[in-house]
């Protein structure tokens, strides 16, 4: 059953109401006056999610600092680089993104 709004002629309130498809009068919620009409609904906009690399972009425009992450992330990358972590594998061999497989 779809929800439809409606506006009362007798006091001029508008409200919703689940109704029959179709239908073109439902009571008034208010005043209970059985001269209402069917008006048109806006339709919601559909909601997008950003993405992490958009909502960077967006809170560097804004001067978001985001608690220092970024610098954060720039001192944890520059000891991984300086160590070598990056290219080290896990001793038992498995592991990586080599995509080898195995056996």
């Amino acid at each position: 059953m779809p929800i439809y709004e409606f506006e009362c002629r007798a006091c001029g309130t508008r409200f919703e109401s689940i109704v029959g498809a179709g239908t073109e009068s439902a009571p008034c919620e208010q005043c209970g006056a059985e001269g209402t009409e069917r008006r048109m609904s806006n339709f919601a906009a559909p909601i997008r999610q950003m993405t992490a690399s958009q909502r960077r972009s967006l809170e560097d425009k804004r001067g978001a600092n985001r608690g220092g992450a970024r610098q954060r992330w720039k001192e944890t990358m520059g000891r991984v680089r300086a160590s070598g972590e990056a290219q080290k594998r896990p001793p038992d061999g498995s592991g990586g993104a080599s995509g080898s497989g195995g056996g």
